[in-house]
């Protein structure tokens, strides 16, 4: 295997190289002006450790994956084309109404809760630039008016005269029946052909979306078509400049599905979160190939604070109706809760709670943190660390960023001391422990809307920042095993590089499994066979015109799920993909009891509600190597190893500072064990261990930080543990499943 795999944060751009059996990290700063830099000078770092160039490299490599946040940045920014959008007459202030929750939606509970002050985004879409056609289509698909062409002409022309950059086509009930929006599309194009036109994109709802709800399907719809022209020209020269050194493949782009695709096989709102969701991947793959059980993973880069979640198993929590910066949109999208926690989040002080604030405004990367001695002048959580002591000055990203400690102790002066009255150190702790607390309170929350447990699960810590704030972070949690895997500060690179080309398509299906009144089970087989087929010709399609073996296509079936009329649904993944007879119906029925059972726990299933079907998901993919973690098991001895040095570092909870031992790289050796208080300095990431913890690594290159209050076992008794209580319950949940059922 020979891959190259990006992931171009806010701050830093993570390049994760595999070279046959020899894997490769590194890292450089993202160049927000032009994405290709900071690729080619991650790339180049790797090459160099390599002891190749970047021409050789790219004229052999088998893929090349990105990444990005780029789309994410244009979101937030609200740089974006002048988008129309025509609807069905009489929705025409759908969009701009927002089902009353544009007033909530993308803010924390703090500032929804706050109705008297609340305020709906500035709309993507100007309501002057939204025209309407008659027509209509019922909720299964008959035509009641059809398309009138001089009404729709007319409307469009109005909107390309009023400026339109980007045409949206959002009609009622266009997934059950797309002619309409299908028709329109061709008269657009029939008026303004391509060079009349010129490239103003046109998008159908019924394309980007396959489910019901006019309004996140015309939002998700009209932020592809906002994004569109930032991501088209971005990713044309980040594949320009893969041309220009030699690499002759399409380029790859990393979905949030949890896959990836061509870049012209991929939507623009695709992209979002698209780097943090690459690591939950990788997580649930280090999951299933250990079995370390539940998983809570935890991304700390310099911008953000990413918490995912991948239960024992790897059913992935996807998101039915996420929401994009401040909309709610329509798309299969891995689950994914961003703090603006990172290491270069700005820290300040709140005159009106008399309390430090930390996020979500970050340095980024130019100017970065004032250590980096860029320009910044506002403190950030770097430069707590480096005034606490946790950081070398002269070893900071490989050596290639010089930190300045009087840099970093002039801006925490100015911003925070005279207001705290506390000298620099100490209001350097005041923002170590607000970070920490707020992510840890972030990862409680996360696990208790899913209906996790703490002590159950996992923390899987990586990302650059990761290392340095998972003892705090995990300490305030009551989490008290924490895994770093191998290559921990680019996991999410590495994750990319382990995802499959995959195209996910879905549709709205009223299908009620068991009908409690009537005690009845669902048999109608053809039409639930029908929507599967038609979603996986659609998947093998997509696949097939990007060059892939239409034979080697695999297709896995998941549905959303619920009992009766909950709002609770349950998105579950099947071993089948058609329902032949009634053994097929109990046996969706039985796994969806488990499901749920082991989310919200056993005894919470009510099938005397009935059990019905909101969506049915199709996910198409093509397998193909991926990066294999082993068993995190060792056996042999362990001796604390020999320092480097001795400095000393101050820690939250301790008046005065402590004389603590320094260790480099050599010492995540799997014969070693170190216990805390202790940092360990790395090329790429520090780990600090704070008291009361300890460091195992393992011959994998993976790291344990197990508690010593609570950890007396080794990691592979929790893995064996976490595996016995699993068998148990599925057992169990299946029983009481076929029970109740019958």
């Amino acid at each position: 295997m020979k891959r190259i795999s990006v992931d171009i944060g806010g701050t830093f751009t993570d390049c994760f190289f595999a070279w046959d059996e020899h894997y490769i990290e590194s890292k450089a700063l993202t160049t927000h002006h032009n994405l290709a830099l900071g690729f080619n000078s991650a790339l180049d770092n790797a090459c160099e450790a390599a002891g190749l160039t970047r021409e050789d490299v790219l004229k052999e490599v088998d893929s090349v994956r990105y990444a990005t946040t780029l789309g994410t940045n244009a979101l937030i920014e609200a740089k974006g084309p002048r988008v129309a959008a025509i609807v069905t007459h009489g929705f025409e202030d759908t969009i701009h109404i927002s089902r009353s929750k544009g007033y909530g939606a993308g803010l924390d509970p703090q500032k929804q809760g706050d109705m008297a002050d609340a305020a709906r985004p500035a709309p993507l879409v100007p309501r002057d630039m939204v025209r309407s056609v008659k027509e209509r289509v019922d909720s299964v698909g008959e035509v009641l008016v059809a398309v009138q062409a001089d009404d729709v002409r007319k409307q469009v022309r109005e909107l390309v005269d009023n400026g339109a950059e980007a045409i949206v086509v959002a009609l009622t009930n266009a997934t059950e029946n797309p002619a309409h929006e299908q028709q329109i599309l061709e008269m657009i194009l029939e008026d303004y052909p391509a060079h009349e036109l010129g490239s103003i994109p046109v998008l159908l709802s019924s394309d980007v979306s396959g489910r019901k709800g006019e309004y996140v399907r015309a939002n998700s719809t009209i932020i592809d078509a906002f994004l569109h022209e930032t991501m088209f020209h971005a990713l044309n020269q980040l594949s320009a400049n893969l041309r220009e050194s030699g690499y002759e493949k399409p380029m790859l782009v990393i979905h949030n599905s949890g896959g990836m695709a061509q870049s012209n096989s991929t939507d623009a709102l695709q992209t979002i979160h698209s780097g943090p969701i690459a690591g939950v991947g990788g997580a649930q793959h280090l999951s299933e190939s250990t079995g370390i059980g539940d998983v809570v993973s935890m991304d700390m880069g310099g911008t953000s604070f990413d918490i995912g979640l991948v239960p024992e198993g790897g059913v992935q929590h996807y998101d039915f109706q996420p929401t994009i910066g401040r909309w709610l949109v329509s798309v299969p999208m891995i689950h994914l809760n961003t703090l603006g926690s990172g290491g270069g989040s700005i820290a300040s002080y709140d005159r009106i709670h008399k309390s430090v604030v930390v996020g979500p405004e970050s340095a980024g990367s130019d100017p970065g943190p004032a250590c980096y001695d860029r320009g910044g002048l506002r403190p950030t959580v770097t430069d707590a660390d480096l005034v606490l002591g946790y950081l070398d000055p002269d070893n900071y990203a490989n050596g290639f960023i010089k930190l300045s400690p009087k840099r970093s102790t002039f801006a925490i002066e100015e911003a925070l001391c005279d207001e705290l009255d506390l000298e620099p150190v100490d209001a350097a702790k005041v923002i170590k422990r607000t970070v920490d607390e707020q992510m840890a309170i972030g990862i409680e929350m996360e696990l208790r809307s899913r209906g996790g447990t703490v002590e159950d699960y996992t923390m899987v810590a990586y990302g650059g920042n990761g290392p340095l704030h998972a003892c705090g972070i995990a300490s305030r949690a009551g989490i008290s095993r924490i895994l770093f895997p191998p290559f921990a500060s680019v996991f999410s690179a590495l994750g990319a590089s382990n995802l499959n080309p995959l195209h996910i398509h879905e549709r709205s299906a009223y299908i009620v499994l068991y009908e409690p009144i009537g005690r009845s089970l669902f048999d109608e087989y053809e039409r639930f066979n029908g929507y599967v087929e038609e979603l996986e010709r659609r998947g093998r399609e997509d696949l097939v015109r990007q060059g892939y073996d239409g034979d080697k296509v695999k297709h896995r079936l998941e549905m959303d799920m619920r009992y009766g009329n909950q709002l609770v649904t349950t998105a579950v993944s099947f071993d089948i993909n058609r329902i032949e007879n009634v053994g097929d119906v109990l046996g969706v029925i039985r796994k969806f009891s488990e499901i749920y059972g082991d989310r919200y726990g056993e005894g919470t299933q009510a099938p005397e509600a009935g059990v019905r079907v909101q969506t049915v998901r199709v996910a198409s993919y093509i397998e193909g190597e991926v990066v294999n973690f082993d068993d995190l098991e060792y056996g042999g001895q362990r001796s604390t190893p020999e320092p480097v040095e001795r400095r000393l570092v101050h820690f939250v909870g301790h008046d005065d500072p402590v004389d603590t031992p320094i260790y480099d790289a050599s010492a995540l050796s799997a014969d070693y064990v170190v216990h805390g208080p202790a940092v360990i300095t790395t090329d790429n990431t520090t780990y600090l261990v704070e008291h009361g913890w300890r460091i195992e690594p393992t011959p994998q290159g993976a790291v344990w930080l197990l508690s010593e209050s609570t950890l007396s076992s080794s990691p592979a008794d929790f893995a064996s543990a976490s595996q016995g209580s699993g068998s148990s319950q599925s057992s169990a949940d299946s029983d009481t499943s076929s029970a109740l059922v019958e």
